[in-house]
């Protein structure tokens, strides 16, 4: 009876201690997996938490061209293939890499309001697929202009666009300066 006690003792303990949040020990932080694994600093960051901003690139329409580019600073313009495929920042790159795009963004799953403790990366390191971003609160830094904003991703379009559906559309809303 007695190593019965002590067995349930210590399983109650290990449980316990697995269970454990540790979001102290995650604080400004990178995924260890990220292709950039330099911890991201945003204490000294602008933090925007303004009007809410609604971006919306239609399927099939050209990247290349602002209506279809949510210019938020001259550093980062976030936009979509034609034919589909990742976020990219076309101020800095011309097509999207999945390991590394957007350029000059970090990304982390959270809410603005805990900004400090959020653990930060790539796109692909945080949400996987982009189709599973969708409805996920996230927090953004733009690394060059040390800003973060909140951004949730309301639709995504699978398909390559030629007759297959999808084409590249996307919409999110984020904050604002």
């Amino acid at each position: 009876m007695k190593n019965l006690k002590l067995h349930f003792n210590i399983l109650i303990t290990l449980l316990l201690f697995s269970c454990s949040s540790g979001g102290d020990d995650y604080s400004n932080t990178t995924d260890p997996t990220d292709p950039d694994p330099d911890p991201v600093d945003v204490s000294s960051a602008t933090i925007w938490k303004g009007a809410t901003v609604t971006f919306t690139k239609a399927d099939n329409t050209n990247p290349s061209q602002p209506a279809n580019q949510d210019n938020i600073t001259s550093n980062v313009k976030i936009t979509r293939g034609q034919s589909g495929g990742w976020l990219y920042n076309i101020a800095k790159e011309s097509s999207a890499n999945k390991s590394v795009s957007p350029i000059g963004t970090r990304w982390a799953v959270g809410n603005i309001n805990q900004v400090n403790s959020l653990s930060f990366g790539t796109f692909n390191s945080k949400v996987g697929k982009p189709k599973n971003a969708l409805g996920k609160n996230l927090v953004v830094h733009l690394v060059d202009d040390n800003i973060v904003l909140s951004l949730k991703i309301t639709s995504w379009s699978q398909g390559s666009g030629n007759g297959q559906g999808g084409g590249g559309g996307f919409s999110y809303e984020r904050s604002s300066e």
